[in-house]
């Protein structure tokens, strides 16, 4: 049975029963129970058109669950509709689906788990143990969702920014449970530069691409964080880097720049430089001048100031630091860090311990007191 080959057809699959009339919610539970179907058919019995076969089969769960309900009565003219035998038509509506699980009356966490189960194609269960949450929760989550876009148009024009934002949200969950959500997220973007010729689909894939390549150097065995000056850039997907830079510089040339071609462009500066002391620093700044008047970002203006202390020195890095709102996440991790390149291991030491209790992630807590008790070690002797 392949399994990559159902998720790959899910979304036009529910996409045909919503384009023929069906309510969202009842389409993507029809689908959800065609796919049961066919794990438990195919295997000894595949069919020569895959596509048409679950077009078909979940149109059928669909009349069943409809001949059941109450509403049978308003919905029997659908009955007529049935797909004929014979190759499922081309048409994709992938696209639609896309914005459709990103809707904006949507939470970004609804629309990310709305997203997975109808465009990705994985099941209740696979997304819960992703986001390590119960199920039951994970169910309710969904089920919340496909309520809220039941009575939306399906011929709507949808936001390309939005459903970035949704599969870049689900590129950062990374690993957890048994499902890979960076290579998922991966997956899916793939997808959707397929369907759509958009030049920040190819920014948000070479983007992740770029960051994927690095995966496996980011943290020790012991699980602990490894600083990207100070990971195995011999290690780092060089394959995936080539492909990602290609992609890259497609879609710079088209002179269309967005927030993700701009991150995208940082990240691939860096996958460029053989060693960290041979990164363009001067270039990611100008990179992040561009991501500031894009989004005007506090995150982006955050980052400027690390990069201005690698161009222009931490003196220059602190002024600029100096700019900002110290609220911001990881502010004072930056400045401890800026007071360290500037020697002041004193100030250094003070702000990375403060910085490690207002860490949000243990292995990030864990760098950041190691980090401490390291410069106050180097002071003492």
């Amino acid at each position: 049975m392949d399994e990559l080959l159902l998720r790959r057809l899910t979304p036009s699959v529910l996409g045909a029963l919503v384009r023929r009339g069906a309510d969202f919610a009842a389409a993507e539970d029809a689908v959800q129970d065609a796919l049961v179907e066919a794990v438990r058919v195919w295997p000894a019995d595949p069919p020569r058109d895959p596509k048409g076969w679950l077009v078909t089969a979940a149109w059928r769960k669909f009349l069943d669950a409809t001949r059941a309900d109450a509403a049978r009565r308003r919905r029997e003219e659908l009955l007529h509709d049935e797909p004929p035998p014979g190759p499922a038509p081309v048409a994709d509506d992938t696209l639609q689906l896309y914005f459709l699980c990103a809707h904006p009356s949507l939470t970004p966490s609804s629309a990310v788990a709305l997203t997975l189960r109808a465009v990705g194609g994985l099941t209740t269960r696979q997304i819960a143990r992703a986001y390590l949450v119960p199920e039951a929760t994970m169910a309710q989550r969904i089920s919340r969702a496909k309520r809220t876009v039941s009575g939306v148009r399906f011929d709507q024009p949808g936001d390309v920014a939005t459903v970035l934002r949704v599969l870049y949200l689900v590129f950062n969950e990374g690993y957890s449970g048994d499902v890979d959500l960076a290579a998922e997220a991966i997956r899916l973007t793939r997808q959707l530069a397929v369907t759509i010729d958009h030049p920040e689909v190819a920014g948000l894939l070479a983007l992740m691409l770029l960051h994927h390549a690095r995966r496996d150097t980011r943290t020790a065995p012991d699980g602990s964080l490894v600083p990207l000056a100070e990971q195995d850039r011999a290690r780092w997907d060089t394959t995936s880097i080539a492909e990602a830079v290609v992609i890259l510089q497609a879609a710079l040339a088209r002179d269309r720049l967005g927030e993700f071609q701009a991150q995208a462009a940082v990240a691939a500066l860096h996958a460029d430089a053989p060693t960290a002391e041979e990164t363009d620093w001067v270039q990611i700044v100008e990179w992040y001048d561009e991501l500031v008047r894009l989004t005007g970002s506090p995150i982006a203006r955050l980052n400027r100031a690390v990069a201005v202390g690698e161009a222009d020195g931490p003196r220059a890095g602190l002024a600029a630091l100096a700019k900002l709102d110290a609220s911001l996440p990881r502010h004072t991790a930056v400045a401890a860090y800026l007071h360290e390149r500037a020697g002041d291991l004193a100030t250094a030491v003070k702000l990375y311990v403060e910085a490690a209790g207002k860490a949000s992630h243990l292995a990030e807590r864990d760098h950041l007191t190691r980090r401490a008790a390291r410069l106050n070690a180097h002071r003492r002797r």
